[in-house]
């Protein structure tokens, strides 16, 4: 495929089957969204979020972006602004991996950052209060934008059908939202007895990018009536189910796919026998490398060790 540039490879990922982590009567699949040019789904979404603001006119040639996030989103609206000429400011937890952070200042980010204990909450405070303080900045707020979950509804689900047209059922985890709505509703209006399920830290656990609702914030693209479930997982589960699709299926990813997957495997049993689930892959491992997440050893004592970098 050819494209006039970067913004025009967006998505378009393989949906890969999962022989050996399926359990036995059922087909698991993941969607790779590590495949995107800066390797997460968020790209999807910056993309929607930059066109959204051209449109309405609330993004003007050469006008500064700002953005909190929990680096993919930023990555994502990183690229999309470079080639579109706007400045981009994005506000992260101190936490945030150290190559996610490189990956913004190679593209000529200003990074501010928020206090690591309140997690992605404390960005959207911080990221508001500057945007209150300064009207002239674009800020798309991939939390309450509903072109977050356009952006799912026009494009991922519509592949996922194109791909599997029988599926059963879609997992994601559950972080602004935006994919399981947009998602959720695409496909639930093609089948209406495709279930949707989203996973979810447990209360006061940490799995990196997802978020548990009981904790505080509720992002407003979420619409909950398109759930079937929110499943808690907990992180020493999503980063064994993580270790284990690289060792049985050779996919290295982040460890939010792995949160998915255990909760992919769960909902099997609600299932008829036979029935095909997709779980979404939301990034590839590269950028958690400098976590220890994949480092050999005992996974309990890695998952306690990483606990203060896989926050909410």
């Amino acid at each position: 495929m050819r494209f006039d540039d970067i913004s025009q490879a967006v998505g378009n990922t393989p949906l890969v089957g999962l022989p050996r982590l399926s359990p036995p009567g059922y087909e698991l699949y993941l969607k790779l969204e590590g495949h995107n040019p800066t390797g997460s789904v968020k790209d999807r979404v910056a993309k929607y979020l930059i066109e959204a603001g051209e449109s309405s006119g609330e993004l003007r040639p050469g006008g500064r972006v700002l953005e909190p996030t929990s680096g993919n989103t930023g990555i994502g609206l990183a690229a999309i602004c470079r080639v579109k000429g706007y400045p981009l400011t994005c506000v992260m937890p101190e936490n945030t991996s150290e190559e996610r952070k490189q990956i913004l200042e190679l593209f000529g980010v200003d990074i501010v950052h928020s206090p690591a204990s309140e997690g992605s909450n404390g960005s959207v405070r911080v990221a508001r209060e500057m945007a209150d303080a300064d009207p002239d900045v674009y800020m798309p707020f991939q939390y309450g934008n509903v072109a977050n979950a356009l952006a799912h509804y026009e494009t991922t689900a519509p592949e996922i059908i194109a791909d599997l047209p029988d599926v059963a059922a879609f997992v994601a985890g559950l972080g602004t939202g935006g994919t399981v709505t947009g998602a959720g509703r695409r496909l639930k209006r093609w089948d209406p007895a495709i279930k949707v399920f989203a996973a979810e830290p447990e209360y006061g656990d940490l799995v990196y990018g997802l978020r548990n609702l009981d904790e505080g914030y509720v992002p407003e693209v979420l619409d909950p009536s398109v759930l079937d479930s929110r499943i808690k997982v907990n992180s020493l589960d999503a980063l064994e189910w993580t270790r284990r699709l690289a060792q049985e299926e050779g996919i290295f990813a982040g460890v939010s796919t792995g949160a998915a997957l255990v909760v992919a495997a769960r909902v099997c049993s609600r299932l008829p026998e036979g029935a095909k689930v997709v779980a979404l892959s939301p990034d590839g491992g590269w950028k958690y490398l400098s976590t220890g997440a994949y480092a050999p050893g005992d996974v309990a004592e890695i998952a306690e060790r990483i606990s203060g970098t896989l926050w909410a």
